[in-house]
């Protein structure tokens, strides 16, 4: 006859070989309406581009400019399969940050605020730097650089010594004139800490974007695992905690003209650098 304490030890063993090695379940994040930040279509990068950080979506043939942090180099990534990567070099080692195109123009955002304005003349690159106001007398990080049509460009502090962790503050900066604008618009932190449930937060945005379909400003924090909506002057919607799997290390944001979700995240200790793409969710879907 069979032993049914046998029977018992057998099953026991056979759950735990099933759940053993394999962690809890994953658990579906939470995604703003119109997306599913828990199914992306993943591009790898090859390792020039380990440390991606800004990106910019480039409608007129779907490819994807970006710069990397600490060396001045512009790529050009193709979406389109073909697998093709164009690079310029425009400057030497810097920490860069961000780029956003408008008018034909590229602008990087350098940490300690000063913003490059780059722009091809044939296959060479025309260079013009504008420095950052008292830049070295107050500690100052940033490295969210975005385009509001409103707005014009926007600068985003990650670390500013004015803001005391308690908001991040919005500058604003003019081509025209290489003007700063300070104190454009600033975000409370605390409004970000209580919808996740945080009596205290140190915000540190890394990108920001905004969303061509609902106008709302996206804006995204490495080191937090967040992902913030808000409007366009920077009152917090909702906040969405992200998968620190899938975004290793989420330092890049823009969205194509209909509203695909591109988020691109430095290599990790086991995967290449990415570019993830969201694609909105159709009605009733």
């Amino acid at each position: 006859m069979f032993n049914s304490k046998l029977l018992i030890i057998l099953l026991v063993l056979l759950k735990f070989h099933n759940y053993s090695g394999c962690g809890p379940e994953k658990k579906a994040s939470a995604s703003p309406p119109g997306y599913d930040l828990n199914d992306p279509v993943k591009i790898s990068l090859p390792s020039a581009l380990d440390e991606i950080s800004g990106i910019f979506y480039y409608p007129k043939d779907s490819s994807v400019f970006a710069e990397i942090d600490e060396d001045g180099l512009l790529f050009k990534i193709y979406l389109n399969g073909s697998g093709t990567i164009r690079q310029w070099r425009f400057d030497k080692k810097h920490d860069f940050e961000d780029i956003v195109m408008h008018d034909s123009t590229f602008y990087v955002l350098i940490s300690n605020g000063d913003i490059e304005s780059l722009k091809f003349n044939g296959d060479s690159i025309i260079k013009y730097k504008s420095k950052f106001p008292n830049a070295g007398k107050k500690t100052n990080e940033f490295e969210t650089l975005y385009y509001d049509d409103s707005l014009g460009l926007v600068m985003m502090c990650k670390d500013c010594e004015d803001d005391k962790k308690k908001i991040v503050t919005a500058w604003g900066y003019k081509p025209d004139s290489s003007a700063y604008n300070p104190f454009l618009f600033t975000i409370d932190v605390r409004s970000i800490a209580e919808k996740i449930g945080e009596n205290k937060l140190h915000f540190k945005p890394s990108a920001a974007a905004v969303n061509p379909i609902t106008n709302e400003l996206y804006i995204l924090a490495s080191l937090n695992k967040l992902l913030v909506v808000a409007d366009r002057n920077g009152k917090v919607k909702d906040v969405y905690p992200l998968d620190p799997v899938t975004f290793n290390q989420p330092e890049g944001i823009t969205f194509t003209p209909w509203g695909d979700l591109l988020i691109s995240n430095e290599k990790g200790e086991k995967d290449a650098a990415t570019i993830l793409i969201f694609k909105p969710k159709k009605k009733g879907s």
